[in-house]
């Protein structure tokens, strides 16, 4: 896992094509906006995990950081 420090209006790049930028910082919250071609799917843990349970697909392996 890469970890980085980002300030209020940083930006980090993947992949040359989608933009993470840190849009405001309140309390232990941090909002991001996130900016992706349309093939690429964006969502938040929970509703990528219901999406799959719904479609009946097994979740996926949990990745070294996870256990």
């Amino acid at each position: 896992m890469l970890v980085l420090t980002r300030k209020i209006g940083e930006t980090i790049i993947i992949n040359d094509n989608i933009r993470v930028q840190v849009v405001a910082i309140e309390g232990t919250k941090v909002r991001l906006g996130i900016v992706a071609p349309p093939e690429v799917r964006v969502d938040r843990q929970e509703v990528h995990e219901r999406k799959r349970r719904e479609l009946g697909l097994p979740a996926p392996a949990p990745t070294p950081t996870e256990s």
